[in-house]
């Protein structure tokens, strides 16, 4: 992998836009305003340290497109505050059939989906940091794995914290856990089975990476 550019690429900067465009459209006609900015501020923080951030750690296109569509898929669950991303009527609309009559779901599996999303998509961005940082490729696959499980821990410690802080409809809306007690175990466990899949796929590739 290529360490010498120093500025996004254009199709790096494509992505970063997608995202900008997502994260405005996600504002119009807010549905949920109290706890928009809760879900959207981190996004918009990562949106504007990204360039940055490529411009020290040059990672591939595929890898910061990786990035942005985490960013996405959880700029949608933050619009709709993940527990009532409407998915059901989607889907009834594009096929006509009964989602939940079909799969037998009694919740909204969205958030189930991002956390096996982060998993899946944030092995190869880490992966390629640890190629720059110099790191042997099998180190740099259990960094990466270590990454996502860590990250998992602190979101559901932070979860944790705001239920206890801002207890009340708020804390339940951005939490989504539906009644679940083992909410936060099962996302956790998703995170870390989509970081594993990530990674036997890319040791099977057996090239490198960039």
């Amino acid at each position: 992998m290529t360490t010498a550019r120093k500025v996004p690429s254009r199709v790096q900067w494509a992505w970063l836009a997608l995202l900008a465009i997502a994260l405005g459209l996600a504002q119009i006609d807010q549905p949920y305003p109290s706890v928009a900015p809760l879900h959207h501020g981190p996004t918009l923080v990562a949106l504007i340290a990204l360039p940055f951030l490529v411009s020290r750690w040059p990672v591939s296109d595929a890898a910061l497109g990786q990035v942005v569509l985490f960013l996405l898929l959880h700029t949608l669950g933050g619009r709709y505050t993940y527990t009532n991303v409407p998915y059901e009527e989607w889907f009834a609309a594009l096929t006509g059939e009964d989602f939940r009559e079909l799969t037998g779901w009694t919740r909204n599996h969205y958030d189930r989906f991002v956390h096996l999303a982060f998993g899946l998509l944030m092995v190869r961005p880490v992966l390629e940091v640890c190629h720059i940082k110099g790191l042997v490729r099998q180190a740099g696959l259990w960094v990466a794995v270590a990454f996502v499980l860590s990250m998992s821990c602190l979101y559901e410690i932070f979860e944790w914290l705001l239920a206890v802080l801002a207890a009340g409809p708020d804390a339940e809306a951005y939490n989504g856990q539906q009644g679940d007690l083992w909410d936060a175990q099962k996302d956790m466990a998703l995170a870390a089975m989509g970081a594993l899949v990530a990674s036997l796929w890319l040791r099977l590739r057996g090239s490198r990476i960039g």
